[in-house]
Parts: C-alpha cells; sequence; structure tokens
C-alpha cells in the first residue's frame, strides 16, 4: 500500500505540474481555449495509452504461468527498478531547465502545427508518466494477492488524492516546502525504493534458479542467510516491514542480497557525482 501511494503520488504530481505549466502557457495565448480542448484531447490520449500498457502487461501476466510467469515478473520488477534510477539521474540533468524546455516545445509545436502540435506533446507527456506509473507499480505489486492487492489498489487511489493536494499546496505557498525540495526528496524516496524492487527481482530471480539443478555453490549464495534479526527488527510487519517495502531491508539476507545493495548504493552514488560535478 505504502510503495503503490508513494509511485502514483510522485508521477502524478510530476504529470500534473507538466498539465499545469502547459495551460499557463495556453492562457497567454489568444486562441486559449481552442488550444485548451487540445491540451485536455492530449491528456486523454495519454492516460489511454497507459491503460493500454496496463491491460497488455496485466494479460502477459496471466498468459504465462509457473516459472515463466516467475521470470516476467522478475524482469519487470527489475526494469521498474532501473526506470527509477534513470528518471532520478534525468530529472537531476533536466529537471532545473523542465519549464523552459515545456515552453519552448510549446511554441514551436504550435508554430508548427497548430493546436495538433500541443495534442501531441501533452499526448507525449502524459503517456510518459503514465507508462512508468504502470511499470512501477506493476514491478512493486507483481507478488501480490488477494486482500493484500486490494490495499495496493487503495495506496494507489490514495496517491492520486494526495498528489492533487500537493500539488495545490504547492502553488499556494512555497514557505512549507518548494518544487525543488519535493523533487529532490522524492528522488531520494525513489532511489530507496528502487532498491527495494531490485531485492525483490532478484529474490525471484533466485527462486528460480533454487529450483534449478545448479551447482552448491549458488544454493549458497542465493539461499544461505548471512545473519537473522528478526528478533531485533522483523521485515514482515511494522517498521521492518516499511524499511523491506521502501528500502529492501531483510532480516535474513543471503549473499546475493548483501551484494546486490552494497553495488546498487556504490553505482548510484558515483552515477549522481558525476552528474554533480558536471552540473558545476
Amino acid at each position: 500500500m505504502n510503495q503503490s501511494m508513494f509511485i502514483v503520488w510522485r508521477e502524478s504530481v510530476e504529470a500534473l505540474l507538466v498539465i499545469g505549466i502547459l495551460q499557463a502557457w495556453i492562457s497567454q495565448q489568444s486562441e486559449g481555449s481552442r488550444l485548451g480542448r487540445f491540451l485536455w484531447a492530449g491528456v486523454v490520449l495519454g492516460l489511454l495509452c497507459s491503460a493500454a500498457l496496463a491491460g497488455l502487461m496485466l494479460w502477459a501476466g496471466e498468459a504465462m504461468s509457473g516459472p515463466a510467469g516467475e521470470w516476467f515478473q522478475a524482469g519487470m520488477t527489475l526494469v521498474a527498478s532501473l526506470l527509477m534510477v534513470q528518471m532520478v539521474f534525468w530529472m537531476h540533468r533536466h529537471g532545473p531547465g523542465l519549464r523552459q524546455t515545456l515552453l519552448r516545445d510549446a511554441d514551436q509545436r504550435a508554430a508548427r502545427q497548430g493546436g495538433l502540435g500541443l495534442l501531441l506533446l501533452a499526448l507525449l507527456a502524459v503517456s510518459r508518466e503514465g507508462s512508468e506509473t504502470v511499470v512501477f507499480l506493476y514491478g512493486a505489486g507483481a507478488h501480490l494477492h488477494g486482500p493484500a492487492l486490494g490495499l495496493f489498489a487503495i495506496g494507489g487511489a490514495l496517491g492520486l488524492v494526495l498528489a492533487g493536494l500537493t500539488v495545490m499546496l504547492l502553488r499556494s505557498t512555497r514557505r512549507l516546502i518548494s518544487w525543488s525540495r519535493f523533487f529532490a526528496l522524492s528522488e531520494v524516496l525513489l532511489l530507496l525504493l528502487a532498491a527495494a524492487l531490485l531485492v525483490a527481482a532478484m529474490e525471484r530471480i533466485g527462486g528460480q534458479l533454487l529450483a534449478m539443478d545448479m551447482p552448491d555453490w549458488v544454493y549458497t549464495l542465493v539461499g544461505e542467510a548471512w545473519w537473522d534479526s528478526s528478533a531485533l527488527l522483523s521485515d514482515s510487519h511494522g517498521l521492518g516491514a516499511v524499511l523491506a517495502g521502501f528500502a529492501g531491508y531483510r532480516a535474513t539476507p543471503s549473499t546475493v542480497t548483501l551484494l546486490v545493495l552494497a553495488g546498487y548504493w556504490l553505482l548510484v552514488g558515483r552515477g549522481l557525482y558525476r552528474v554533480q560535478r558536471a552540473s558545476l
């Protein structure tokens, strides 16, 4: 539930920000009402494209049974993790100039293609955010069933409500939190969630490897835990469950889990350092 709420909240805020920037641009144009209809047509088409992707992924997951389905879900979870990291790096590079880029694209497309150009810009922007949301949600909820899946859906709905409230708050006052602080905080949470999804994906892959005829060292790497801290902080409930869902914490980590987390944060830290240096 927490994962779906955060994913929908964060992605919806970014989508609403893009729509708000385009709306502000339209309000300054002489044909504002006509362009507004093209904008919202693009938004609706973007949402439909995202819904189609969601349906395709759900169909593919249902069509595959047994090991094939497990490998598919593990692969989608891994893709979701990598996309989250890629999005953080993209925002570091392009976030500060996002408004100027959108306005420039709107001017150019409107000059060349009129309202259809604005429709296409809105379609691409919304479908990109929507597609990311679909992939992230599928990766985070691929292992859920029954009541847990229902709570996951409720979390997504709450995230949508929170996104609307967040945008209203950010537009009404800058004293509590600014856009830059919001994106900085959300990027930290995205990187933590990406780590959690990466661990979940590797565990799914490890489960499939354990079912195969593999050398003994593979079973040792994947199946044997280095320690058991369940008595201090269980990963099945309470704070431990939150850390497990948002940061990849495991009370009984295997060698693969520890190596994956260490390698992940090493690469992410190195990448952020390079991006920071390049921006100076």
